[in-house]
């Protein structure tokens, strides 16, 4: 008996292209993950970004520093998708070599340029406060580090997932791909409030949440099993290691 051609069932989630509302935060991570697989300076800005997000732990820094760092990094990366943006389209409406074409790119590169030595500067002066600060200061803003933390490993925790989206350059920005996203934050999440607050109930009910968020991305169709698993070990692992890295200025 002759076998009924395979169809590919629909899924049962909503694509984000056929929402209005997440349309557009679709375009904008699709660039961000282009920027970064196509150009290397926004990988090494994103490289350095984690880092100082993690300096800002180890020196203790109090949260007024800690949303200026933030700040001045958001300022550099976006920049450099502006740059980005502009090289696209500059090489869209030119043919030949034109002096005023490199005019264009060589000012965006020269923006990105500003941006990143005026951040420099005002990280020196953020992370030396930080440095020189008093025994008094230090024990308030140590009350004060698991906030910091867990917007730190979510931080973290995004910029891993854009390196391997776009490293394996599978799926969509939000939908699909190598690494399951959702699934990163809500095991990265379950991790903090395992290590941080050592509360059985809350470390059981914490990864519960967590394994229902992957199950929904299987079940979904939106990822595959191993795709959920690497999501799950890529949050597990981002807040472990920074859990250890801040472990002995952290209050239990």
């Amino acid at each position: 008996m002759r076998q009924p051609p395979f169809r590919a069932r629909e899924p049962h989630y909503l694509p984000v292209e056929r929402s209005r509302f997440f349309r557009s935060f679709h375009h904008a991570f699709e660039g961000i993950i282009y920027a970064t697989r196509t150009q290397r300076n926004m990988r090494v800005h994103f490289i350095i970004a984690a880092l100082v997000l993690l300096a800002t732990l180890l020196l203790r820094l109090d949260r007024v520093y800690v949303i200026a760092t933030i700040a001045l990094v958001a300022l550099v990366l976006a920049l450099e998708l502006m740059n980005t943006a502009i090289e696209s389209i500059v090489d869209l409406l030119t043919v030949a070599h034109h002096p005023l074409a490199k005019t264009a790119k060589d000012a965006a590169a020269g923006a990105v340029l500003v941006a990143a030595i005026g951040a420099a500067l005002a990280a020196y002066l953020i992370f030396y406060q930080g440095l020189m600060s008093g025994e008094a200061r230090v024990v308030a803003v140590v009350q004060a580090v698991p906030a910091n933390v867990a917007l730190i490993v979510l931080a973290v925790v995004v910029i891993g997932t854009i390196f391997a989206k776009a490293w394996f350059g599978r799926g969509s920005a939000i939908q699909g791909g190598a690494v399951s996203g959702h699934t990163a934050l809500a095991f990265a999440a379950a991790t903090m409030l395992t290590f941080f607050y050592q509360k059985p109930l809350a470390a059981i009910l914490a990864y519960l949440l967590a394994t229902l968020v992957a199950q929904t991305r299987v079940e979904a169709r939106i990822h595959r099993p191993f795709e959920v698993f690497w999501g799950a070990v890529l949050g597990s692992l981002v807040a472990l290691a920074i859990y250890v890295l801040v472990r002995p200025h952290v209050v239990l």
